[in-house]
C-alpha cells in the first residue's frame, strides 16, 4: 500500500490527498490486496488444469505454440481486443494479435487471443438512442474482460483498447485479475485533417441554418477521415495520456500514429515487456499491486494539467473502487487547486493531438509535472520503478530498432504546450460545485474567464430534442440557463449531450448570458458554454435538480464553486420534485437488456457503476 506520509519532494497538496485517500481506503485497499496475493500464491494455473482443459486451450494453436503451452513453462500471454472496424482508433488493432504472438514466440512465450470486448463509438450515437447505452458500455467492458481471463491460462495480459469507456472498463475486468501483470497497447492518433476550430464552426453554421448538411457531412468526413483516435482531446485521448502518466504504456508510446514502423516496434517492445514482468520471472508487476493510491492521484493530476476529459471525474472514481480505493470529487477539486494547466488542445485550443505530441508530448508534461513535485516519482510502472522513464521517448534508431532518447525540456510550441512556470492558467481546468441543487463539475479550461460566473433565468427541458425544437421555433433566446435533467445513469443510463452545444453556442455569441445545467454529461469535447455536468443526486433519485421551474433565477459561480437557485429558502423546500414518465427510454436498441444496470448504478459521484455493492 502507499506510504501515509509521501516524500517531501511532493508539493503539500498532492501529499495530503493521497495522505487521506490511503486513509480513506485503509480496510478496502487491504482487502483487495489480500486477494490478489492468495491468487498470486497459487501460482500460474495453467500447470494444474487438468489434461482435458490443457487440450482445449491450446487445441487450434501452431506446432511450436501447442509444444510451448504443453510443456507449460514459458509465459503465455492474453490478449484482451476491443477490435472492430467501425472505430477508427480500434481498426488499427487488425495486425496487432499476429503481431504480439511474433513478439511473444521470439521472447520464449506464447500470445492467444484470450476474447473481445465491445467498441461503441459514441461519436455514431451521439443524440441517438444507442447513447444510453454508452456509460453502461464500460461495466459490460469490464464483465467481457473477465470472462476472457477466467480460462485461468494466462501469466499475463495485454489489453488492446483506446476510446472512452473502453479503457476504463478494461482497467476494471484487469483489477479483477490484479495478480496478473496488464500492459495496454494504443494504436495512436489518425493524422491531422479539417482543423476542429474550423469544424466547430461549420456545426455552428449548420445550427443556425446557415449551411445545409452536404456542407456539414463534408467538414465532418474531413475531421474524421482515416484510421487512429479522433484528434481533439476528448475522454479517448484523455484515456490515453493516463494509461501512460500512470505507468500502464511504454514511455512515449501514447501518440505514435497508426501502422508505422514506430508504432509496430512499440506493439513489439510492449510484447517482451508483458511477459518478463510475469511471476515466472525474477521482476513480477502485478497490476493491482502497480495501480495503487499515488498512481491514481497521478492520473487526477494528469487530467488537471491537460485539460482532460470530466467524464473522468466518473471513470478514475469506478476503477479506483476496482483496486479498492476510494477517491470523490473534493480529492479532483483540490487537486485541481494546485495543478496549473499546460495544454491548449482541443476543445481548450486550435491544436490537435499530432500538435501535441510534436510539440513535447507527455515526457515533456510529465517532466514538468515531476519537477514542480505534482506527481508522485516513486511509483511502480510497467516499465519499472519510478516515473522518471516517462520523461524519455521512443525513436527509431539507424537499424531499425527500437531507442529512446531525453524528451525535450524546451516546448516545441508555447501556443500548445507550456511549463508549470509560466502556464496557460495556474489551475487546472476542472472545478467542484456544491449548492442547493447538490453536486456537480464544470470543466472551466475551455470557457472564457468573463463566463466562470452566469445568472441567469432557468429554462427546463426533458431532453435534448425538446431544447432543439426550441431554439428552431426561436423560443429560446435571452439570458438562460438551460436545465437539461432525467439524463443521469438512473434515468437513461446518462448519455452524453454534445447536441445541446450548438444551438447554446449560438445563443451565447449573440451576446447572451448562456449556461448548461444536467445531470448528464458533456466529456471532454464539451465546450465554450459554461455547463454545470454530472449533478447528482440525480432528478430520477430525486434530486433537487427536478425541483427547478421555468424561470427560476440560477447561479453558477466556477470562481466559488456554487451552484445554487436563488428561490425563497421556505418556498424550496415545499417544492417537490418533478416525475417523468422515463418508459421511452427502456426499450429498443437494446435498452430493455440494461434495465438491472439502470436498477442497480451508483451515484454519479461514486463512479456512475453497477459494481459499487462487489468493491464495498
Amino acid at each position: 500500500m502507499a506510504d501515509l506520509v509521501p516524500p517531501p519532494s511532493v508539493n503539500a497538496r498532492v501529499a495530503e490527498v493521497t495522505k487521506r485517500i490511503v486513509e480513506r481506503s485503509h480496510d478496502r485497499r487491504a482487502r483487495y490486496l489480500d486477494r490478489i496475493a492468495a491468487a498470486a500464491a497459487a501460482g500460474p494455473r495453467r500447470q494444474r488444469l487438468g489434461c482435458a482443459n490443457q487440450a482445449h486451450g491450446f487445441a487450434a494453436c501452431g506446432p511450436g505454440d501447442k509444444a510451448a503451452l504443453r510443456a507449460g513453462d514459458g509465459a503465455n500471454l492474453a490478449i484482451v481486443t476491443a477490435y472492430n472496424d467501425m472505430l477508427s482508433a480500434h481498426q488499427p488493432y487488425e495486425r496487432f494479435p499476429e503481431l504480439i504472438r511474433a513478439a511473444a514466440r521470439q521472447a520464449g512465450g506464447t500470445a492467444q487471443v484470450a476474447g473481445g470486448v465491445p467498441a461503441m463509438c459514441d461519436g455514431i450515437t451521439q443524440g441517438e438512442a444507442g447513447m444510453e447505452l454508452s456509460l453502461f458500455s464500460r461495466d459490460a467492458i469490464a464483465l467481457a474482460t473477465a470472462i476472457a481471463l477466467s480460462h485461468q491460462t494466462f501469466d499475463a495480459a495485454v489489453f488492446l483498447g483506446i476510446c472512452d469507456k473502453i479503457v476504463p472498463g478494461l482497467i476494471i475486468g484487469a483489477l479483477a485479475f490484479g495478480h496478473l501483470p496488464a500492459v495496454f497497447i494504443p494504436s495512436g492518433p489518425m493524422t491531422s485533417g479539417l482543423p476542429n476550430d474550423e469544424k466547430s464552426r461549420i456545426r455552428q453554421l449548420y445550427a443556425e441554418g446557415k449551411v445545409g448538411r452536404d456542407a456539414l457531412l463534408e467538414a465532418e468526413a474531413r475531421s474524421y477521415h482515416g484510421p487512429g483516435t479522433c484528434t481533439f482531446y476528448g475522454t479517448a485521448n484523455t484515456n490515453q495520456m493516463m494509461m501512460e502518466i500512470m505507468g500502464l504504456h511504454l514511455p512515449g508510446s501514447s501518440f505514435v500514429n497508426p501502422n508505422t514502423q514506430l508504432r509496430d516496434a512499440l506493439t513489439t517492445a510492449a510484447t517482451a515487456r508483458a511477459l518478463s514482468i510475469t511471476a515466472l520471472g525474477k521482476e513480477y508487476i502485478p497490476v493491482g499491486r502497480m495501480l495503487d493510491e499515488k498512481a491514481f492521484v497521478n492520473g487526477v493530476v494528469g487530467v488537471h494539467a491537460t485539460g482532460g476529459s470530466t467524464n473522468h471525474t466518473l471513470h478514475i472514481v469506478a476503477m479506483a473502487a476496482a483496486a479498492g480505493i476510494t477517491l470523490n470529487w473534493d480529492d479532483f477539486s483540490d487537486l485541481a487547486e494546485v495543478t496549473p494547466l499546460l495544454c491548449r488542445v482541443y476543445p481548450n485550443g486550435k491544436a490537435d493531438m499530432n500538435h501535441f505530441h510534436a510539440a513535447g508530448g507527455m515526457g515533456f508534461v510529465i517532466r514538468e509535472l515531476l519537477n514542480a513535485g505534482l506527481l508522485h516519482r516513486d511509483v511502480e510502472t510497467m516499465w519499472g520503478a519510478r516515473l522518471d522513464a516517462y520523461t524519455r521517448e521512443p525513436v527509431l534508431e539507424d537499424d531499425g530498432t527500437l531507442g529512446w532518447r531525453d524528451g525535450t525540456p524546451i516546448s516545441g510550441d508555447a501556443s500548445v504546450l507550456r511549463g508549470t512556470e509560466a502556464p496557460f492558467q495556474a489551475t487546472g481546468g476542472l472545478k467542484l460545485l456544491k449548492g442547493n441543487l447538490g453536486r456537480a463539475v464544470i470543466k472551466t479550461s475551455a470557457t472564457a474567464a468573463e463566463r466562470h460566473i452566469i445568472e441567469a433565468p432557468a429554462r427546463v427541458f426533458h431532453s435534448q430534442e425538446e431544447l432543439q425544437t426550441a431554439f428552431k421555433a426561436g423560443a429560446l433566446s435571452g439570458d438562460v440557463v438551460a436545465v437539461v435533467r432525467f439524463q443521469g445513469p438512473k434515468a437513461n443510463g446518462m448519455p452524453e449531450l454534445h447536441k445541446l452545444m450548438p444551438p447554446l453556442g449560438v445563443l451565447q455569441d449573440r451576446g447572451f448570458k448562456v449556461a448548461l445545467i444536467t445531470d448528464g454529461r458533456l466529456s471532454g469535447a464539451s465546450g465554450k458554454v459554461p455547463a454545470a455536468i454530472h449533478v447528482t443526486p440525480e432528478a430520477a433519485d430525486g434530486g433537487a435538480i427536478a425541483k427547478i421551474r421555468d424561470g427560476d433565477l440560477v447561479s453558477i459561480d466556477a470562481v466559488a464553486g456554487l451552484l445554487f437557485v436563488l428561490v425563497d429558502s421556505v418556498e424550496w423546500e415545499s417544492r417537490d420534485p418533478v416525475e417523468v414518465n422515463l418508459s421511452t427510454s427502456y426499450v429498443g436498441v437494446g435498452r430493455e437488456l440494461f434495465a438491472s444496470f439502470r436498477a442497480s448504478v451508483a451515484a454519479a459521484e461514486e463512479g456512475a457503476t453497477i459494481f459499487s455493492r462487489v468493491h464495498a
